[in-house]
């Protein structure tokens, strides 16, 4: 009799076959068994290294005042973001879209991980540093022009006109990004995913109900059922995520 693990990333992989319109939401989870540190947690980055609420630190009126401030953390975030890899199961998901199975990953993670690991449909809620522009012009730069000119000066500006550059990521007190895009990509999706999130956040944690899909969780702990609800969830892993993907993946070439 297979055990619990194998029996459940049996499940998945057959769900994973049978599907085409596969989408993922990738939470805080999926950042930290890739070792970036938790950075807006109790325990996070900005709290436990450097003594600073990260409320303050992303608070877009503070960036407008003082974007000085911003950067003096942002640059320990892209260290700690230079030093980690994508996961297997970063590249798990982007071998599925290079198969044609997935239409999408909505992220609400800032790091770009789903990109590095060759994911191109990827809509980040909450932003990213896969991107900089300038607030002034409009004009943009990609990821290893933008970490370039964040260290080599105190605040990066722009090369046009001098305008203050801004890494692409939501700040407190701006909109999140892609909501009607994401939105969409659940209801026209045939096997949802959400993976290292436990759905507290809005209004990411309203999506995975929009599928009229199955609905696979991976996520080790407790989520929130306010927002979707038990009798939704057709599979839920409680699982390391990697651990769980592996398994998924040996599955599926046993199938």
């Amino acid at each position: 009799m297979m055990n619990t693990l194998e029996n459940t990333a049996s499940k998945c992989a057959q769900m994973i076959e049978e599907s085409d319109r596969i989408v993922l939401l990738s939470g805080a989870g999926m950042s930290t068994s890739a070792g970036l540190p938790d950075f807006r947690g109790p325990d996070g980055i900005y709290r436990r290294k450097l003594g600073v609420a990260p409320e303050r630190i992303f608070d877009i009126d503070w960036f407008r005042r003082d974007p000085s401030f911003f950067y003096g953390f942002h640059r320990e975030f892209l260290r700690s973001l230079e030093k980690i890899e994508p996961t297997f199961t970063h590249h798990f998901f982007a071998a599925l879209e290079k198969e044609g199975k997935m239409a999408g990953i909505i992220t609400q993670n800032i790091d770009s991980l789903h990109q590095r690991a060759g994911s191109k449909k990827v809509l980040e809620f909450h932003g990213g540093v896969w991107s900089s522009f300038c607030t002034s012009c409009g004009k943009t730069w990609d990821y290893q022009r933008s970490v370039t000119m964040v260290f080599a000066s105190d605040v990066p500006r722009c090369d046009s006109c001098n305008g203050i550059v801004k890494p692409d990521i939501v700040f407190f007190g701006e909109m999140v990004k892609h909501l009607d895009e994401s939105r969409e990509l659940a209801r026209r999706s045939d096997l949802f995913f959400v993976v290292g999130s436990s759905l507290n956040v809005t209004p990411a944690a309203l999506l995975p109900a929009l599928s009229p899909g199955k609905i696979v969780v991976v996520n080790r702990g407790e989520i929130a059922h306010h927002y979707l609800p038990q009798d939704r969830i057709d599979l839920f892993a409680e699982e390391d995520i990697d651990t769980f993907f592996k398994a998924v993946e040996a599955a599926g070439k046993r199938t």
